[in-house]
């Protein structure tokens, strides 16, 4: 018997659903593992999601690229990008940095331990210094708000000085700038963010005056 393409349309809509369900399991049991477990296996995050070890690597032909996924969506949650828009009232691209730098402190002691976590198993990981083509990367998210923070700067910069400021920025609005700051020179605080500002905003300062130069 065939069926209409009615039936066939709903019966291709129900597997794409069932897939993202399938894969929304797999990725908060990875999630919930990371905040207890240091390194979860694969048997352990398929018996955590409750479907096949076949059907995690099906999904996620990598555990770096599970691992990562895990992470980026415990940050989905947050509209960091509103708090940017909201600071961008004043027309000064430093205050929209200052706003991406308070909300990675706000979301610190919620996710900095995940975070350390995701860095220490991708730094591990095989192959760390040269990532497979296409493969997801650590903290594009973050990537991706500073860009948003710093957009309106872009007609005022060239391409490099534009794809630069933003590789500086992220040396400085990060979990691995930050964890720097706590660990080798004990700020926390007032006098993180203080220094975490002062640098991002030297940064901002530095190409513009280049760019004008």
């Amino acid at each position: 018997m065939t069926l209409s393409t009615g039936a066939q349309d709903a019966a291709s809509g129900g597997r794409a659903a069932q897939r993202r369900r399938t894969r929304r399991a797999i990725v908060d049991a990875t999630t919930r593992l990371l905040e207890t477990t240091t390194a979860p296996t694969v048997d352990a995050i398929a018996a955590e999601a409750e479907v096949s070890r076949r059907t995690v690597y099906l999904y996620f032909p990598t555990l770096e690229q599970l691992h990562l996924e895990a992470m980026q969506g415990a940050l989905l949650n947050r509209d960091v990008e509103g708090a940017l828009d909201a600071a961008a009232v004043s027309g000064d691209v430093r205050d929209q940095v200052d706003a991406l730098i308070d909300e990675l402190i706000a979301m610190s002691d919620e996710l900095m331990p995940l975070g350390r976590r995701i860095i220490r198993l991708t730094a591990e990981a095989p192959n760390a210094d040269e990532p497979a083509e296409g493969a997801p990367r650590r903290g594009y998210r973050s990537i991706g708000w500073i860009e948003h923070a710093v957009a309106p700067l872009r007609e005022r910069l060239t391409g490099e000085q534009f794809e630069r400021l933003v590789s500086g920025l992220a040396m400085v609005i990060s979990w691995e700038g930050m964890i720097v700051l706590r660990d080798s020179r004990g700020l926390r605080g007032e006098d993180e963010r203080r220094l975490l500002r002062w640098a991002a905003r030297s940064l901002v300062d530095a190409i513009l005056a280049e760019a004008k130069s």
